[in-house]
């Protein structure tokens, strides 16, 4: 009766706030209300989870690469383990493809084929993205996973300022403090008083480190200005062709850097199950990012990042006998405040 009352009203240009209001008042429970804590449920749930995985993925990269070593060497070819962990990607984004073509059908923005304008872009992040994740791999010999997980920070100056350069964004004040804060707080956890050398990680270590933040941030700026160049094409699209290029890319480094060893020894030569599941952490990595950005926000980044130097450290202890100083705990809590800062500061922007 009382919804009856409310077409009616509604067709004779009446006003259906008021009913609505009585029904509530009334106790009715339609299906849009009591479905509201539900939804809130379960974007919670979910971003509970999309936050769990981040923050152990984030964790366990660095242990996994350390862990992955045998007497201070890899057994394993690492343009191998690279190549393995783009076509993975390539082979999750052609599944999460395949899912959308099934319930969406084939359309302009998500088909696979393209122009060779739209493709040619790809080639430059990918060559990036390649070097620097081969620079991954070699850092360790001068760097622990605790010391990775600081230094690793400084990807976010260099991508701050490429975004000031190339994208001509402005940054607000509060992150140009974040960024000054971060460079005190990857100098102090690297500082060293059982030794006479100033600081633990060696000037090799350092320059790697700060190679490594420019190709990555230079990479992560390009990719982006690609992505919005088209804002309208599905992402799995364009992660296809990015990681269909670095699966080339890793296999010329194959052929250039050990295509002696896999030739006499095999492709696979030297892998563990720990290879394996590092591989496996590379792969899922850039997908759980890209979850953040759907399903969360800047904050689970910070948090993932704040724990992973913390956890990283902590497992590092049992593992590698790490000896975790006041430097280092001082220097990650500063860390964590400067990524903090350069989040809020993107926000209030």
């Amino acid at each position: 009766m009382e919804y009856r009352k409310i077409k009616v009203e509604d067709t004779d240009g009446g006003t259906i706030s008021d009913d609505i209001e009585n029904l509530r008042v009334k106790g009715f429970s339609g299906a849009s209300i009591s479905n509201v804590p539900t939804r809130e449920q379960a974007e919670w749930k979910r971003k509970t989870v999309v936050t769990l995985a981040l923050t152990f993925l984030t964790s366990s990269q660095a242990i996994l690469i350390v862990w992955s070593k045998r007497a201070g060497k890899y057994e394993y070819s690492v343009t191998t383990a690279n190549f393995l962990v783009e076509t993975l990607k390539c082979a999750l984004s052609l599944a999460a493809l395949a899912t959308i073509w099934k319930r969406e059908g084939v359309t302009e923005d998500n088909k696979l084929s393209t122009t060779l304008d739209e493709v040619i872009v790809y080639p430059i992040p990918a060559a990036l993205y390649l070097f620097k994740n081969l620079l991954q791999y070699y850092i360790f010999a001068y760097v622990d996973a605790p010391g990775y997980q600081i230094l690793k920070n400084l990807n976010i100056i260099s991508t701050g300022v490429l975004y000031r350069i190339i994208l001509k964004k402005k940054l607000s004040e509060i992150q140009w403090a974040a960024f000054i804060l971060l460079c005190a707080g990857c100098t102090t956890a690297q500082l060293n008083s059982r030794s006479d050398h100033v600081l633990q990680t060696p000037l090799q270590g350092w320059i790697m480190a700060i190679v490594m933040a420019l190709l990555s941030g230079f990479a992560g700026v390009y990719t982006e200005a690609i992505i919005k160049k088209r804002p309208s094409r599905n992402i799995n699209v364009q992660n296809f062709w990015l990681y269909i290029f670095g699966m080339a890319f890793n296999a010329i480094a194959i052929l250039i850097q050990d295509f002696d060893a896999v030739m006499n020894k095999g492709f696979f030569h030297g892998y563990s199950v720990i290879t394996t599941l590092m591989i496996l952490n590379h792969a899922l990595s850039g997908i759980a990012v890209s979850m953040v950005m759907k399903y969360a926000d800047n904050i689970v980044k910070v948090y993932s990042t704040s724990v992973a130097m913390i956890f990283t450290a902590v497992v590092s202890l049992f593992l590698f006998g790490f000896h975790l100083t006041l430097a280092f705990f001082l220097g990650a809590i500063v860390v964590s405040v400067s990524v903090y800062l350069h989040s809020a500061g993107k926000l209030q922007r």
